[in-house]
């Protein structure tokens, strides 16, 4: 990882969290989401730092060199937000502004309103607040979009996406970290899992959004890592589901919401109900926000920054 900051080992929580700092001033956490590493930042770590922040970047619990438990329950929002306040509890912060993608941008929401104390702000990319509703999510999720909907299907058959992934992490990341697919032709639909599909098909859409040695960074921490502790935060999702009925389902922090247009995740039209202070931008890009446009997301960032959280 040239030019990457080096990484400190950090007791947290009971674990050990792989960080990354560079910079000085105020604190900025940055969240990486699935599956990713806390190099899919190496955008926005220079250009945070320069504008006068000290820039956090953990690889969360069961990424990279973080420790990796074996209990699924270990990878719920209870867990994972306690390790973000222990990583602040190390370097001596009472808040920061954190900034999420994807499932680091569901862990920042749920820090947000379980920890309020602990953040001065927030700016999420791709994932919005998810609303706990009535219903128990994996079992709504299974009723309305089918077994096969990826987040039921990691549920409900433990072991065998996990097993697809791990066959070949490069063929799997390789097809993933695509951008440009909304202007080819949408593939014929498979049956079964679609991200297994995507892990073993040798035609994926659109063009791989980064270099062949950046790839390599992502593809070698999951061969070590592998990919079921990942995927065990998904796992925890009626766990977390329970969790958050203890809390209001209210942001009261300054908050920065950036969609990628393509996205295959939605917007969601209930956010300004939760965020009270709230504004959103959206990008001509896909999932991969900040990777795929990396100069306009600093830029996004670093405007809202000065007004709202400034150096």
């Amino acid at each position: 990882m040239t030019d990457f900051p080096h990484a400190e080992r950090v007791k947290a929580n009971g674990i050990e969290v792989e960080a990354f700092h560079a910079g000085a001033g105020r604190p900025i956490v940055l969240c990486h989401g699935w599956p990713e590493h806390a190099y899919s930042w190496r955008r926005q770590i220079p250009a945070l730092a320069g504008a006068g922040y000290h820039v956090i970047v953990p690889n969360q619990r069961g990424y990279g060199a973080s420790s990796r438990p074996k209990e699924v329950a270990a990878y719920d929002i209870a867990h994972l937000t306690g390790d973000l306040t222990a990583l602040l509890d190390h370097f001596g912060y009472e808040d920061a502004l954190f900034v999420g993608h994807d499932w680091g941008a569901l862990v920042v929401w749920a820090l947000a309103v379980m920890h309020p104390q602990r953040v001065a702000g927030l700016i999420n990319l791709s994932v919005p607040f998810l609303v706990r509703g009535k219903r128990e999510w994996v079992g709504f999720w299974e009723e309305q979009l089918g077994p096969d909907f990826y987040i039921v299907h990691f549920n409900r058959q433990p072991g065998v996406a996990d097993a697809a992934f791990d066959a070949d992490p490069e063929r799997f990341l390789r097809n993933l970290y695509r951008t440009g697919h909304w202007r080819s032709p949408m593939p014929a639909a498979q049956p079964g899992m679609a991200l297994i599909h995507l892990a073993q098909t040798d035609a994926p859409a659109g063009e791989l959004m980064m270099s062949e040695a950046e790839l390599a960074v992502f593809v070698e921490s999951f061969r070590r890592s592998g990919f079921t502790p990942g995927l065990n935060w998904y796992r925890n999702f009626t766990r977390n589901w329970e969790i958050l009925g203890r809390f209001p389902e209210r942001v009261e922090q300054p908050a920065l919401m950036i969609y990628g247009r393509y996205d295959m995740v939605p917007q969601s039209e209930a956010l300004p109900s939760i965020a009270s202070d709230l504004e959103v931008q959206t990008l001509e890009c896909g999932h991969w926000i900040q990777q795929e446009e990396p100069e306009q997301t600093n830029q996004l960032m670093l405007d809202w920054l000065m007004r709202r959280y400034p150096a």
